[in-house]
């Protein structure tokens, strides 16, 4: 799977529209990586273990998928600058600030 950060991506978008171009271009991470991965990430990041549960008799589906970034750089010298890891220390960063201040906690906190 291919992540982008948002910073990136409303970045990359204001490039485009506010160029003179009006080609199609692709717009997201090169950078690629599985769910396993990312959940590894997120776990380092978290420093909390998850306990997974593979579906295995359930449909695989595409096994992996980057955006090809070579128009957008060559045209518009526009890449992501922010990693899926950095991207993902920052979002974690964030709900953790906001359930530690109270504000918006029913958002994060749902009880099943």
């Amino acid at each position: 799977r291919s992540f982008m950060f948002i910073d990136d991506c409303l970045e990359g978008t204001k490039k485009i529209f506010n160029s003179n171009l009006s080609d199609v271009y692709n717009l997201g991470s090169d950078e690629q990586v599985s769910i396993n991965q990312m959940i590894d990430i997120i776990e380092e990041i978290a420093d909390y273990k998850v306990k997974r549960n593979y579906l295995l008799e359930k449909p695989k589906g595409v096994r992996g998928r980057s955006s090809d970034n070579t128009k957008i750089s060559s045209d518009l010298n526009w890449a992501p600058s922010i990693s899926l890891r950095d991207g993902l220390k920052k979002t974690y960063k964030w709900i953790d600030e906001q359930i530690k201040s109270g504000e918006n906690t029913s958002k994060f906190t749902k009880s099943y």
